[in-house]
């Protein structure tokens, strides 16, 4: 008798082994017991398919699968796959190597466990011409997979620089998520038409609120070149306060319907790698027209606040302005001011600095859970190398901009709900589920393994044991590891047409409105907030088209994450290919089977030491106390334990550092 077939997302591991969790079972995330957040081993309710049953299918891919009834040495039930429902991708980064009558491209991904053929004739970049040689790093497409010949074939859509060249592989990573990196012609001639035009005519200063002789500044990063932020500030005579929160207002100069707004769309976000930015809209409108530098007069889209000491908003405008900004301050510039190294705008920077901290405290009280864990930054010399990686410091200057930007995010989601309450309207919230059981279960096992206690009752964890570990672990060596581990506990924060709350900040209501230049999600909102002003209709339709552009975002935002975290993950492998040999100092930040995970505590570079070289004792992986132990010595090496240890070893193109433990 046949087993019924169901449908599921394939998973494959490097080795060419597929998984597919039954939708119908539990959820397939990975059992506890190795690594937060790294590969784990797949749940008992998942299927295995062996590498010849998948039948050409990939990575991620949506495929009908049948049980067959029969289970792995490993005691896990097998299945096949019988039908691809639909593909996740098609196009793929590697490098190109000589192969019979044409070339073989060594996939990035090593969870494409098939080399693609590509015909001499299908090696040439179709933009310039040149044909691929060997060791050249490409980006391809498959373009055909008859399982009888036993691998894809495919053709070059671009040449992308020499395999290890540092602007090759950056480009790499953007294009194997599936980001785009160049803009096309038209897109650039729409920018550049608005570039000639940016003046601001009489007529559309007449349409707007003027706050151009308002006390008004940016903070941001000392390499920032897009300021799509300011902060507005004046005092009245009663001790209250106006401040106001200027956004730039791109939703003037990218219409929808536009070239510029589908690309917009088409992309999602800005995506920052390590040693460059890969825009959302071109330089002119990110980094100029819309770029909110300082002395310039430029059109913003406004959250404006009377609020009193105690950080409360006694009144509330939404609407369009101008705006100059009076000076650009650094992150660093701000902060010197906060600690009276400087006065430059010294008594509004101090007074918002003081409002800040009570909407902090206000949070903090309703429920929201501090996630912030340590950031690395890098230092690059003039050809983009690593000679400097530090933890990246947040004071009060990045707090303050922070909690007026989710001020402003807060109320215009309030303000939006409100409406599409009454109006049965369309709205993009920003939400956050409350964290799955499981994952929690595991989470609390993990905190238990390193000497900690995470109550798990029948509705999850309570806000306020959160809270409470994170007060605990504050200051100590395992801190950043907690911090992760929970943050890959929590369910993912995603936009939707329906509102449900943001968990994390403890917000009823909440949205993304304050960065137009470097997500597609805000455009959206401040176009939605106009409509809403200007009492604008809602045509039939909308509210799934919206819902589409939700869930596209979504999807986009853990690429364009991926990226980033590839570039960083790139730039640390050669910063540490610069110093094997050294010995530094880390933390135990994972246990597996086959070694431990050691993270540096200053650059956070993670690299594996693996049991097989430990030769002082033959050393078992203890699973439930995310440990390993000496046999002979019982010596013991646990998750959180602070080790030296040695660079043995640094592989730029698997992104890989092989560390070795010193006495």
């Amino acid at each position: 008798m046949k087993q019924k077939t169901f449908v599921g997302i394939l998973s494959v591991n490097s080795k060419g082994v597929g998984f597919v969790g039954d939708p119908a079972l539990a959820g397939a995330d990975g059992k506890p017991g190795i690594k937060p957040g790294a590969k784990r081993g797949k749940k008992e309710e998942d299927y295995e398919i062996q590498p010849e049953a998948l039948h050409t299918a990939m990575h991620k891919d949506e495929v009908e699968v049948r049980p067959l009834g029969v289970k792995s040495r490993w005691g896990r039930d097998l299945a096949e796959v019988v039908r691809i429902v639909k593909r996740d991708k098609m196009r793929f980064v590697g490098a190109i190597e000589d192969a019979a009558n044409g070339f073989a491209l060594v996939p990035d991904d090593k969870r494409l466990y098939k080399d693609i053929y590509i015909a001499r004739a299908d090696a040439k970049d179709p933009n310039t011409g040149k044909l691929a040689t060997h060791g050249d790093k490409v980006y391809a497409e498959i373009v055909a997979w008859d399982e009888k010949k036993g691998y894809p074939e495919g053709k070059v859509l671009e040449i992308i620089g020499r395999k290890g060249e540092h602007n090759a592989e950056m480009r790499a990573i953007v294009l194997e998520r599936g980001l785009a990196y160049d803009f096309p012609a038209a897109v650039v001639a729409e920018a550049e038409e608005i570039e000639r035009n940016k003046a601001i005519t009489d007529a559309e200063r007449k349409l707007r609120r003027d706050f151009s002789d308002t006390p008004t500044f940016t903070i941001d990063p000392v390499d920032a070149k897009d300021f799509d932020d300011a902060i507005s500030m004046k005092f009245f005579d009663n001790g209250t306060y106006e401040i106001g929160v200027h956004i730039a207002d791109v939703s003037h100069y990218v219409r929808e319907g536009t070239a510029l707004d589908r690309e917009a769309r088409s992309r999602g976000f800005s995506v920052y790698l390590v040693d460059r930015t890969i825009p959302m809209l071109p330089e002119v409108l990110s980094n100029d027209v819309c770029s909110l530098n300082p002395d310039e007069d430029k059109l913003t889209f406004s959250s404006v606040f009377v609020m009193n000491d105690k950080g409360e908003v006694l009144n509330r405008w939404f609407g369009k302005s101008i705006i100059r900004s009076w000076k650009r301050f650094t992150y660093e510039g701000a902060q010197d001011v906060l600690e009276g190294k400087s006065h430059e705008h010294q008594k509004e920077l101090i007074k918002l600095n003081e409002i800040a901290k009570k909407l902090r405290e206000k949070k903090e009280e309703e429920g929201a859970i501090d996630f912030e864990t340590d950031e690395v930054k890098f230092e690059l010399d003039r050809l983009g190398k690593p000679i400097r990686v530090y933890k990246k410091v947040r004071k009060d200057a990045h707090k303050l901009v922070e909690e007026f930007m989710l001020l402003a995010n807060r109320e215009v989601a309030h303000f939006m709900y409100q409406a599409a309450e009454k109006n049965r309207g369309a709205f993009l919230y920003r939400i956050h589920d409350q964290p799955v059981t499981e994952k929690i279960d595991n989470l609390a096992i993990l905190v238990r393994a390193m000497g900690y206690h995470l109550p798990v009752g029948k509705k999850g964890v309570a806000v306020r044991d959160l809270k409470h570990l994170f007060k605990q672990i504050e200051g100590t060596t395992e801190e950043s590891l907690i911090k992760t581990a929970a943050i890959r506990s929590m369910a993912k924060a995603v936009y939707s047409t329906q509102n449900i709350g943001h968990y994390g900040l403890a917000f009823e209501y909440y949205t993304h409105f304050t960065s137009p230049i470097r997500r597609y999600a805000d455009l959206i909102v401040h176009r939605l907030l106009h409509r809403e002003l200007v009492k604008g209709k809602i045509a039939a339709g909308e509210m799934a088209k919206y819902e589409k552009i939700a869930q596209d975002n979504s999807d986009k935002e853990i690429k364009a994450a991926e990226a980033e975290r590839a570039s960083i993950k790139y730039m640390q492998v050669q910063y540490m290919s610069e110093r094997v040999g050294q010995v530094f100092e880390g933390t135990i930040s994972g246990v597996s089977e086959w070694g431990i995970y050691v993270e540096d505590k200053e650059t956070k570079c993670e690299g594996m030491v693996r049991l097989k070289d430990m030769t002082d004792d033959y050393y078992v992986w203890d699973e439930k106390a995310y440990a390993v132990v000496g046999e002979k010595t019982g010596k013991r090496y646990s998750l959180g334990d602070t080790v030296r240890f040695k660079v043995v070893g640094a592989d730029l193109e698997k992104r890989t550092l092989d560390y070795a433990i010193v006495s």
